[in-house]
């Protein structure tokens, strides 16, 4: 079947092949080899390159789309793990070690965004989004403190793994939601309605109704539970499918019902995958020691949500 490659594409559901998710490039793309953990990867339109982190090697990379070339972005870099871009195209990154967020001006200072809730200090920020409102949201479980490896060990000051909101206008944070065993990647539906949680540790997606002025109005319904590999991060295609990172499992593709239609196989365990590229229908996979990248008959949805 033209388009059609079984070698990397494993389809459970026909809407997989229908829905053209397994047609595309009929292997993967190695980018790079050479981290201990890669994480993070976030595509910069603005300048055809991707970041990505290394979290043991306390490093930020880049990849140049333009050249192949890769280089360090910045190092030290607080043990950072999930990237995200801001309405102004600016970095905002989740720093395990630093115990932060925050955000990389367009002059390249760092401006941190949040460091503490109530007085006392994060766990570790693990993943963040941007809602089309300006806030941010962010997952903290403590990752990044139960060892050196990836952090500094460390104590939870909190004693619990939230999510949180930071308000555009005031820097405030607040609680978003909790109740996680390991919250990790996080997204919103298209329409911006509904927030997807992946959590590690009970290794489901959450997902929670969101109120017309950003607030989580339940305690959310289980979407899909991992069968093969564990939740790590989670995108979501302009179809409305939701695409997982399923660490010892590939790239997990579920329809807005819920259905698992097919994976993406990937030789290493992944962590983290982002839409990108020109047409944004190159998806970038951090996978362990490397960066992957293959282009798909779907296409990621635009950089920030349209408000429905």
């Amino acid at each position: 079947m033209p388009g059609h490659h079984p070698h990397l594409y494993e389809t459970l559901d026909d809407r997989f092949r229908t829905g053209k998710c397994a047609s595309g490039d009929s292997k993967l793309e190695l980018l790079y080899d050479g981290t201990r953990w890669a994480e993070g990867p976030v595509y910069v339109p603005a300048g055809r390159y991707l970041v990505w982190s290394d979290i043991p090697n306390d490093r930020l990379l880049r990849w140049d789309e333009t050249t192949g070339s890769v280089g360090v972005f910045r190092s030290p870099a607080g043990h950072p793990n999930g990237n995200t871009l801001d309405a102004q195209g600016r970095l905002v990154t989740c720093e395990q070690g630093n115990r932060r967020v925050t955000r990389t001006e367009h002059d390249g200072s760092v401006t941190v965004i949040a460091d503490r809730y109530r007085g006392k200090r994060l766990n570790s920020p693990n993943d963040a989004t941007v809602r089309s409102d300006g806030s941010i949201w962010f997952s903290d479980p403590d990752f990044g403190i139960t060892s050196d490896y990836e952090g500094h060990r460390a104590d939870s000051e909190i004693g619990a793994c939230n999510v949180y909101r930071v308000d555009p206008s005031t820097g405030e944070v607040t609680l978003a939601a909790d109740g996680f065993l390991g919250p990790n990647g996080l997204v919103f539906s298209l329409d911006e309605r509904r927030l997807y949680v992946s959590d590690s540790r009970a290794n489901h997606i959450r997902v929670l109704d969101v109120d017309d002025d950003g607030a989580v109005t339940d305690d959310g319904e289980i979407f899909a539970a991992c069968v093969g590999g564990t939740f790590d991060n989670i995108r979501f295609d302009d179809g409305g499918r939701l695409w997982a990172a399923a660490m010892g499992g590939g790239v997990h593709c579920y329809d807005p019902d819920g259905t698992l239609l097919g994976r993406i196989l990937v030789p290493e365990i992944v962590a983290n995958i982002r839409f990108g590229g020109a047409k944004r229908n190159r998806m970038f996979i951090a996978a362990d020691t490397a960066l992957y990248s293959v282009v798909l008959g779907v296409t990621g949805p635009p950089h920030l949500p349209v408000r429905r």
